[in-house]
């Protein structure tokens, strides 16, 4: 049994001096991280442990399996992600995260933003397919005045039909909607569902419909920013 043991002890020793030999000779090479790790304080560095020793206990298929996937991903999705992350981490919500939000000038009326949505929805070819008055549905259940809400909706039927028949899933996106928002101070904001995530986020989309979905994001995107400024 000692001769066992003995052997064991002298296979670890060997692995533990190769293992040191590879970090010394890549060290240059992960000398950035290791110097980053060290400049955390000891609860981040705790944290960043106990995640890498998740990653360690996988089984190797299945990390091959979700290196394979994320190989597979649009080259902009690695830059979308990371985008709605730093969002995330920094309002600590994710719909904001998630979330297009245009600030409305000050010198316009609710009228004068529905009146311009309108009008860039009608030049770009995308029709209004709906109004939401959410405020006034609030105040006749409260029964007393809210802030403004309404919510507008946007919609290229033929487009939504190609995206359909690429993945029916595209239909919890449809139509496009944006909102027009007072806030507790009485300040107007447009808010739009961020599209980059659907357009980039997985697979690349083949090219006529990936076209055509950037040609929504544009339009959507024109819409919220000359409405704010009352832009015809």
């Amino acid at each position: 049994m000692s001769a066992l043991i003995l052997l064991i002890r002298n296979l670890l020793t060997i692995l533990g001096l190769l293992t040191a030999i590879i970090i010394f000779v890549n060290y240059k090479n992960y000398q950035p991280y290791v110097n980053l790790f060290l400049q955390l304080d000891s609860q981040s560095r705790n944290f960043a442990y106990q995640e890498i020793k998740k990653l360690a206990n996988m089984e190797p298929h299945k990390i091959r399996s979700y290196l394979n996937n994320i190989k597979s991903l649009d080259p902009k999705a690695r830059d979308v992600y990371l985008n709605m992350f730093d969002k995330l981490l920094t309002t600590g919500n994710s719909v904001a995260a998630t979330v297009w939000k245009v600030p409305v000038n000050s010198d316009l009326s609710v009228e004068d933003v529905i009146e311009t949505m309108k009008f860039v929805a009608n030049e770009k070819n995308i029709s209004n397919v709906g109004e939401l008055p959410l405020s006034k549905d609030i105040e006749a259940k409260l029964g007393n005045k809210f802030r403004y809400i309404s919510i507008h909706l946007f919609c290229n039927s033929l487009i939504a039909a190609q995206m359909l028949e690429y993945d029916d899933a595209f239909s919890a996106y449809l139509p496009c909607r944006i909102a027009l928002v007072e806030d507790n101070k009485g300040k107007l904001w447009l808010y739009s569902l961020n599209m980059d995530m659907m357009i980039y986020g997985g697979r690349p989309l083949p090219q006529d419909l990936l076209k055509q979905a950037l040609n929504v994001r544009e339009t959507i995107i024109e819409i919220m920013q000359r409405s704010a400024k009352g832009e015809f």
